[in-house]
């Protein structure tokens, strides 16, 4: 290979690929960006990990299995894996678009501000948010995106409703959702919704943009973003909508959740009171 050739080539792969720390902001984060690839898509799909192992690998080869990224750009929201999970080489095999590195405190509801905020910044038109535990169905991305053409700010994902599927549920689980959790928050959004501790929704800029969301502050540490957003934008007028997913839990073994059953479940019971009582509302 001629030299000048060579070195044009790696010059050019080297601005394909970046790399930027972001320092910390009011309502973000410090984070390191690494972008393997400018934004291609209109729409992004965020997805929240922390030491997922081989689960994040068997969702992404799904995901690439059923070309989710010719809708969507995939970009990882890691809260600092040391398992080896975030390996680039895997990443950019399995059409990673681009991976951020929390480098702060807080954890679920600062990955998803952290990438919030680089997604508004990149100027995505809506925003899609998964688990990276190998549970949900990632093949009906564009499902959620067509429901955000059409015109809706949040699509929450359902697998209670007609076409769902819920695959091994543990049985205190089903429970606390149909029983709890999807009425209050139906309450407090003025709208009925079937299952509410789906992380698999989609918002749309307009939601996300609007100064009675304000979803960039820290107050969100763990799990009241997601609370908060289920409610937010019919109680401001915008459009909801549920659509049909699948989530399965595997037959045996530990069940892959972030989340405690005592401690857990008590902490979230608190936020839903909150939320209710409107506590994260903008002031």
């Amino acid at each position: 290979m001629n030299r000048n050739f060579k070195l044009q080539l790696q010059r050019t792969e080297r601005k394909k690929e970046s790399k930027m720390v972001y320092e910390k902001q009011v309502g973000v984060p410090k984070f390191e960006c690494i972008e393997y690839s400018e934004r291609k898509k209109d729409y992004v799909v965020l997805i929240p990990i922390i030491n997922e192992g081989n689960r994040i690998i068997k969702e992404l080869t799904r995901a690439a299995e059923n070309k989710v990224s010719d809708y969507a750009d995939i970009v990882i929201c890691d809260g600092g894996s040391t398992d080896g999970c975030t390996e680039e080489s895997k990443l950019k095999e399995l059409h990673v678009n681009t991976l951020l590195v929390k480098q702060d405190t807080g954890k679920q509801g600062a990955q998803l501000r952290m990438g919030i905020w680089w997604a508004l910044e990149r100027g995505y038109k809506g925003i899609i948010t998964v688990d990276g535990n190998n549970k949900d169905s990632i093949e009906d991305v564009p499902h959620f995106i067509e429901k955000l053409k059409e015109g809706y700010d949040l699509v929450q994902g359902s697998r209670f409703i007609k076409g769902g599927k819920a695959i091994n549920t543990p049985f205190i689980r089903m429970v606390s959702v149909k029983l709890i959790h999807a009425p209050i928050i139906s309450l407090t959004a003025h709208q009925r919704f079937t299952d509410t501790t789906n992380a698999y929704r989609a918002y749309s800029r307009r939601y996300l943009l609007d100064e009675r969301v304000q979803p960039l502050r820290d107050i969100f540490v763990t799990y009241e973003l997601l609370a908060y957003l289920s409610v937010r934008a019919t109680q401001i007028g915008m459009r909801a909508c549920e659509i049909p997913v699948t989530r399965a839990y595997p037959k045996k073994g530990k069940t892959p959740t972030k989340i405690s059953f005592f401690k857990g479940n008590s902490e979230l019971m608190s936020i839903l009171l909150k939320n209710a009582k409107g506590a994260y509302n903008p002031k």
